[in-house]
Parts: structure tokens; sequence; C-alpha cells
């Protein structure tokens, strides 16, 4: 199969490239120009330059494609939509739907956990469970506008479109340069993480997640949506256990409530008066302390055969991958 990723650059979509390529496909990677891949160099992957912005640029690069794998988002803390954040997010989703479709390719939308809704019962939450995240406190920019792209594509879908939607949980894994979800073990490592909150995530090898999205493109059915999650763990059973993998000093203390939400509340602000990026706000601080963050992947497991290994492989080669690079 000729396959295309969009955000090939970003840890899913580089694992991705290279999963599709080794399982024998023929692969095609969009960048924006400037965009920076040198951590790629090695694997002498095919460029195509396509920003989200230029629909015309997107027709030429799926044009032959078979599957294209749309990763490409803006990834992002902030609290407000900011127009860049729903151009990339929202019309960029369009745009990328309406090429796919003009191609004539089956598009694999990669959407997010954060769009499924939280837990609301002993049980994970899982495909049909209804959004919740605003009513929770928890519709930041990142959440609301994936949630408003996944509906484009479930939208599309409905009207013909060949749309697979697929729901990754919290990765780890190589080519993490942003860094990105990996940012918290290099914190870790660093002993800058002093404290545990009781949160929950549902972590998962990145890996994992790029052979659940090739089933996906394989027999995933139109307008379905499938999670891709991994292990369900509070933060206070997860940090320790990547510590003791890492041989560093695990942190033991508690944070109350009480101490964060007012930090949260000043990162709002400060988001407001700069109009900037905040280290951490409201949301940042509900999702450390949200215990309903749990995620089912029955679904992908019985339709696609979706499978997940353990998380210490992939911790440790995250962390030997970013000592490769110089990120330690």
């Amino acid at each position: 199969m000729r396959a295309v990723v969009t955000g090939a650059s970003g840890l899913l979509g580089a694992n991705l490239a290279l999963t599709l390529r080794e399982a024998g496909h023929e692969v095609i990677c969009t960048r924006r120009a400037g965009s920076k891949v040198a951590h790629l160099d090695h694997a002498k992957l095919t460029w195509a330059e396509a920003d989200l912005a230029d629909e015309a640029a997107l027709r030429r690069a799926f044009d032959g494609a078979d599957w294209v794998f749309h990763n490409a988002a803006a990834v992002t803390v902030r609290q407000r939509v900011t127009p860049s954040i729903y151009d990339t997010n929202v019309l960029g989703a369009e745009r990328a739907l309406r090429a796919c479709q003009a191609a004539g390719a089956r598009m694999i939308f990669t959407s997010s956990t954060v769009t499924i809704g939280l837990a609301t019962g002993p049980e994970p939450a899982d495909e049909t469970s209804t959004w919740n995240l605003p009513e929770r406190g928890l519709g930041d920019a990142y959440a609301v506008t994936k949630r408003q792209g996944e509906e484009r594509a479930l939208a599309a879908a409905a009207e013909g479109a060949d749309v697979v939607v697929v729901n990754p949980g919290y990765m780890f894994g190589p080519y993490d340069a942003r860094p990105s979800s990996g940012r918290v073990l290099i914190e870790l490592h660093r002993g800058a993480i002093p404290a545990l909150t009781p949160g929950t995530n549902s972590f998962v090898d990145v890996r994992d997640v790029a052979r659940g999205m090739i089933l996906a493109a394989e027999r995933g059915e139109r307008g379905e949506r499938y999670i891709l999650a991994g292990h369900n763990l509070s933060y206070t059973e997860a940090f320790p256990m990547f510590a003791a993998w890492l041989g560093v000093k695990a942190p033991r203390f508690k944070l109350p409530y009480a101490l964060c939400a007012p930090l949260g509340w000043a990162g709002d602000w400060m988001e407001r008066l700069r109009d900037a990026e905040p280290l951490i706000n409201s949301s940042t601080v509900g999702y450390g302390f949200c215990p309903d963050f749990r995620f089912s992947s029955k679904k992908a497991e019985a339709a696609l055969g979706y499978q997940i290994g353990p998380l210490e492989p992939a911790v440790l080669e995250t962390m030997a991958w970013f000592r490769g690079v110089g990120m330690l």
C-alpha cells in the first residue's frame, strides 16, 4: 500500500512511518516548510512539503495514496482556543479530509482520548461514553478543538467518506523530539517532579499504537472510533514505577488539591495577560487530580486485533533515545 503520514516529525507520526515501512508499505511523510526532521535523517524517509493551511499542497501530497494517516495537530495546554489552534486542529482537519477524498484514499484520522469522555463509574470509559470534559473543568483548547476535528471526520464518514478514527492514549517511545509525552520521564530523571497527584492516565508504547493504526487501516469500519489506549494507572502508581526503572529516586509526597488549585488559576490569568503557553493552569491541575481519565481498548482488541505490550521497554527505550540525541 502507498501510505501518506501527516505530522511525521512528531512522536506518533515518526514511529508510524517507520512501522509502516517495516511492514513493506510505501511511505510518504508530509512536513511544513522549516520543520525540524534531523532526528529522522538516518531513516531516509521520503518527505513532501504540505502545510495543513494549504489544501492544494495536501492534494499533491495525497495523490496516489491508498491510506492517509492524519496525525498533524497543534498540541497545547492553553485554556483559550486561539485562531492558530483552531485553524490547525479543525480547519486543517477539514482540508486534509477533502484532500484525502479527492485522492480516493482511506483516512485514518488520529484523534485522542481527550475526545472520549471521562469514566463515570468503576469501569473505564469507552467509545460510547458521553463527552463530559468541559463539565469537569477539563475542556481546554486542545480537547475542544480535537473534539471538533473528530466531529468533522465522523460527519464526512456519515456522508460516505472512507474515514476511520483512532483515539490513542498517553504514549512513550523513541523519536519524541519535541519532547511531548516523554517530557515527564526527563523531569522524573532530573528530580524535577517532587510530589505526586492522584489522577490517572492510560499509558502505552507508541509502537503498539502505530501497529493498531495499521490494523485500523486494514480492518477498521468506516465511521467507527477505536480507542488505542494502554495501561490505566494512577500517577501515584506510575511515577514511582517509572523512577524505579530509571534508577532514580521516586517522588513520595502527595500534593493536596488545595495547594495546586491556586497555581492553576494563576496560570489561567497569566495566559490571558501574556497570551503565551502556560507551564501550569487549571486544566493541567484538573488532569493531575482526575481519577477518571481511564480508557478501555476492548473494541479495538475485538475488532482489529489490537494488543499492548509492557511499558518498561517503552520507558527505557525512550530514555535511551533522549540520551542518544543529547536531550539528557
